[in-house]
């Protein structure tokens, strides 16, 4: 995860506790992020630790690695990892798995066992969860997930959309919720070597929405409620701004002002500060 410098640790925290959850099946109360920055760790394409609480109260660090390539090597880097966090963090009681979403069959060992040594930690394979059962679930976390799994043949940019369309429904115009589950993705993504721009995706997709007839009848009730929604929470000032940009669109979709005035409880004057050059 090269970007983890410039991406925020909420949304890490988020990722560990979606994989968690909806991976691991572990129902967690909280997760604490660890600093393993003084660890022996090399060539990690992920790393995230966490000290988490599950919902019996157990405290426990949490340790995931996200590997998309088969490394013969891979039980003695994370045997490697494990007693660099038990001398990090002594007497401490940690669990370890490995999410496999490489393109080939998963053909690493999940622990050493010898003479001297039995040591074992868990490993997911995502060639066995299908998209598709991650994107019937009803939570934008879900949702996320799905772009991990196994696209059972479907082209990867049609995934990719599918999961945009499902997390901009799911969204419901909270703007800032979307960007965070967008950050997520092209976390995930860079991760799976999808290469693809998961940005420019986005930035295509919604263009595309936004011609479908069924665009603008939705903008005015989605708005009306956001913006009702956010005078409910003290967010006037957020659902002004939301109002401005949705009257910009239906202006210059050819809407009368009157109902433009209906839909965003803007003023004549206010609409008319948008575009001051146009006779309205």
């Amino acid at each position: 995860m090269g970007e983890k410098d410039i991406i925020s640790k909420q949304i890490f925290k988020r990722i560990l506790v979606d994989v968690a959850t909806y991976l691991f099946e572990l129902e967690l109360d909280s997760a604490e992020l660890l600093e393993t920055e003084q660890q022996r760790i090399e060539d990690r394409r992920a790393d995230l630790c966490a000290r988490v609480v599950d919902k019996h109260q157990n405290v426990f660090i949490l340790h995931l690695e996200i590997q998309n390539q088969n490394h013969a090597t891979m039980p003695e880097r994370m045997l490697r990892y494990l007693t660099d966090l038990r001398l990090q963090y002594p007497g401490e009681e940690i669990v370890q798995y490995l999410l496999y979403i490489g393109r080939g069959p998963l053909k690493m060992l999940n622990g050493i066992v010898t003479a001297q040594l039995s040591y074992r930690y868990r490993v997911i394979d995502m060639h066995q969860k299908n998209y598709r059962d991650f994107l019937s679930r009803n939570t934008p976390d879900a949702v996320v997930m799905a772009i991990l799994c196994d696209f059972d043949g479907d082209e990867k940019r049609d995934v990719v959309h599918e999961v945009l369309r499902s997390l901009i429904k799911m969204t419901q115009g909270n703007h800032q919720q979307l960007r965070e589950y967008i950050a997520m993705l092209e976390i995930l993504a860079t991760n799976r070597n999808l290469n693809l721009d998961i940005q420019q995706e986005y930035e295509m997709l919604h263009v595309e929405i936004e011609k479908l007839p069924s665009f603008v009848m939705g903008l005015e009730k989605g708005i009306e409620q956001g913006i009702e929604k956010g005078m409910e929470e003290g967010m006037e000032k957020g659902a002004k701004k939301q109002a401005y940009r949705v009257a910009s669109k239906l202006l210059a979709k050819g809407m009368a002002v009157e109902d433009i005035i209906e839909i965003t409880g803007l003023s004549m004057t206010e609409i008319k500060t948008i575009n001051p050059d146009k006779s309205l």
